[in-house]
């Protein structure tokens, strides 16, 4: 017999599955690429979203826990060290646009494929992770000193995905 994958379980196809999957890491780079730090500050945003990643495999959510587990899987564990690449995009206003307009579309995906707890538990999910994503590490000021924990921009990015996501 031959082993179904995760997803098949929700109802989605291969294609739905991957949005959902490269979503909550779309979200971690774009909250960090929303405003530009240096590499330091990226780190410890890449480690904070991966972090909140991996706290969603403890979701009383099913949903939100396999996409979380799948997700970590394809990554790595932040528990075993596992630490995501510094990702400065070249544009990373359309970057932001994307992964909006990518949101968009898992939000509409989820309103149709699941109940609205589970759809409620992914969306509030990457709020989270942008949330965690923007506030670890203030923006601004010199040498670490002094700066805004989170910017106008970081903040306008997680206003308006939480927007995008009727959260």
């Amino acid at each position: 017999m031959i082993e179904q994958p995760a997803y098949t379980g929700f109802g989605f196809s291969d294609e739905e599955w991957g949005l959902l999957v490269g979503l909550p890491q779309s979200v971690l780079t774009a909250a960090s690429a929303a405003e530009s730090d240096g590499t330091r500050r990226t780190m410890a945003e890449n480690a904070a979203g991966l972090e909140t990643i991996s706290a969603g495999r403890e979701s009383a959510s099913p949903l939100v826990a396999a996409v979380a587990g799948e997700v970590v899987t394809r990554v790595g564990d932040p528990e075993a060290g596992a630490e995501l690449p510094v990702i400065e995009p070249a544009d990373p206003r359309a970057l932001v646009e994307d992964v909006l307009g990518r949101a968009r579309a898992a939000a509409a995906l989820l309103a149709v494929k699941v109940n609205e707890g589970e759809a409620g538990a992914y969306k509030h999910w990457l709020v989270e992770v942008a949330e965690q994503v923007v506030g670890a590490a203030s923006s601004g000021g010199i040498l670490g000193i002094g700066g805004d924990v989170v910017s106008d921009s970081e903040r306008h990015f997680r206003d308006r995905l939480a927007q995008v996501l009727d959260d």
